[in-house]
C-alpha cells in the first residue's frame, strides 16, 4: 500500500498528464476518412434528389457539416505546435517553412484535378475561360464571381482552408506574449475569437453578384477555433477538463445532437437557399460543437483505444481522404451518363457506392504518385 501511494504521488495517472502535442494520433486519420465520405454523401444526395425525402432528406443534406470536422482538424493539427511552444514544449515552425509545407501538401494534387476537370470534363471545359482557370488554380473561387464550375464546386471549402493557412501565422504572432505562466489565458482568447466571428454575417459587407461574404474565412473561423481550442486544452495541466471533454460517451452524443439540430430550420432553410443571419450563427455554432465533440475524445484521451478509427482500413482511407475530397465531384458528374442514371431522379445508394468505388482508385493514385512524393521531396530538400 505504501509503495502504491508513493507511486501515485510521483507518477500522475494517464488522464492527469498533458497530451504530448507532437504525438501522432492514429484515430484522427479514421475521422478524416469519415469526414471525406460524409462530404461525398451530401453531394450525392443533392444530385440524386435524396435531399427531398421527408425527414431523412434534411439529414443527408446536413452531411455538409463534415466540413466542420475538416476545419477543426486543421485548427488542431496546425495550431498545436504554437500551443506547445507557448508552454515551453519545443519551438513552433517558422512562417516560411510552415507555408512551404502547406503548399507542398495541398497544391500539386489540387492542380492536377483542376487541369483534368477544366480540360476533360465537358460541363466545365466548355465554359472555362481565363478567369475560371486563374481563379481555380489560385484557390480564389470564393472571391471571384461565377468561377465555381462543374466538378470543382466543393473547392470553395479548400479556398477557405487555404485562407486559414495564410492567416494562422498572424494569429500565432498576436498571442506570442501569452507564454509561460500567461499561457493559460490563451484558452479564453481562442474561445473569444470563435465567439466574436459568429457575428460576421451580421456585418454589411459589400460583395458583387455571385459572391457571399459568409463564405469567407471570418465566417468559418468558429469551426477552426474549435480545433485550436482543443490544441490549447490538450496541454493544460487540468485533468478535469480532459476527463470531461475527452469522455467519448458524453461528447459523441453531444455531436450527434448538434448534427440533428443542424438538420432543422435552426441552421438554415432546405436546399441551397440563403438563410437568415441568425440561422447562419446557429449553423456555425452547431458545426463548432460537432467538430469539437467528435475530435475531443480522440485528442484529449489518445491512450484510449479507438479500434475502428485507428485500424488499417481507416488509416488507409484517411491517407487517401484528400484525394477523395478533390476527385469525388468529377467522378460523380460522369457516373450519371456512364451508367444511364438520370440526375435528381433517385438511386441514391447506387450512385453513392459507384462514386466511392471509382473515386478510391483516383485518390490512391493521387496519394502514391503526387501527394506523398512531393511531401517526401520537400522534406528532403528543405527539412
Amino acid at each position: 500500500m505504501t509503495t502504491t501511494a508513493l507511486n501515485s504521488e510521483v507518477t500522475p495517472a494517464p488522464d492527469d498528464r498533458p497530451v504530448r502535442l507532437g504525438r501522432f494520433v492514429p484515430a484522427l486519420e479514421g475521422m478524416r476518412a469519415l469526414a471525406a465520405l460524409g462530404v461525398v454523401l451530401t453531394h450525392v444526395a443533392f444530385q440524386t434528389g435524396a435531399t427531398g425525402q421527408p425527414l431523412l432528406g434534411r439529414v443527408w443534406e446536413r452531411f455538409d457539416m463534415a466540413v466542420a470536422v475538416f476545419f477543426a482538424l486543421s485548427g488542431f493539427l496546425l495550431w498545436r505546435p504554437h500551443a506547445a511552444a507557448a508552454r515551453g514544449q519545443g519551438t513552433a515552425p517558422s512562417a516560411g517553412r510552415y507555408l512551404l509545407h502547406r503548399a507542398a501538401r495541398i497544391l500539386p494534387a489540387y492542380w492536377v484535378v483542376v487541369a483534368a476537370v477544366l480540360i476533360l470534363l465537358p460541363g466545365a471545359a466548355h465554359t472555362a475561360g481565363l478567369r475560371v482557370w486563374l481563379s481555380n488554380l489560385g484557390l480564389l473561387q470564393v472571391f471571384v464571381p461565377f468561377t465555381l464550375t462543374d466538378g470543382l464546386t466543393q473547392m470553395w471549402s479548400l479556398s477557405v482552408e487555404v485562407a486559414f493557412y495564410l492567416v494562422l501565422p498572424l494569429l500565432a504572432f498576436t498571442l506570442v506574449r501569452l507564454r509561460g505562466r500567461r499561457a493559460r489565458y490563451r484558452v479564453p482568447v481562442v474561445l473569444g475569437l470563435g465567439l466574436l466571428c459568429l457575428g460576421w454575417n451580421f456585418l454589411p459587407v459589400p460583395t458583387p453578384d455571385g459572391i457571399h461574404a459568409d463564405n469567407w474565412l471570418p465566417g468559418y473561423l468558429p469551426w477552426f477555433a474549435a480545433g485550436m481550442l482543443l490544441a490549447e486544452l490538450a496541454d493544460l495541466p487540468a485533468p478535469r477538463w480532459r476527463r470531461i471533454a475527452g469522455n467519448l460517451w458524453l461528447m459523441w452524443p453531444m455531436a450527434l445532437v448538434a448534427m440533428l439540430l443542424a438538420a432543422t430550420n435552426l441552421a438554415g432553410p432546405p436546399g441551397l437557399k440563403h438563410g437568415e443571419p441568425w440561422q447562419y450563427v446557429m449553423k456555425m455554432t452547431l458545426g463548432a460543437i460537432l467538430g469539437f465533440g467528435l475530435l475531443a475524445p480522440l485528442v484529449l484521451r489518445p491512450e484510449r483505444p479507438h479500434r475502428l478509427l485507428a485500424g488499417p482500413v481507416a488509416a488507409t482511407l484517411g491517407r487517401w481522404s484528400y484525394g477523395i475530397f478533390i476527385w469525388h465531384l468529377a467522378v460523380l458528374s460522369i457516373i450519371f451518363p456512364v451508367f444511364g442514371i438520370v440526375p435528381f431522379r433517385g438511386h441514391f445508394v447506387i450512385v453513392y457506392l459507384l462514386t466511392v468505388a471509382f473515386t478510391l482508385p483516383l485518390a490512391a493514385a493521387s496519394y502514391a504518385l503526387v501527394e506523398e512524393p512531393v511531401r517526401q521531396w520537400t522534406r528532403r530538400r528543405f527539412g
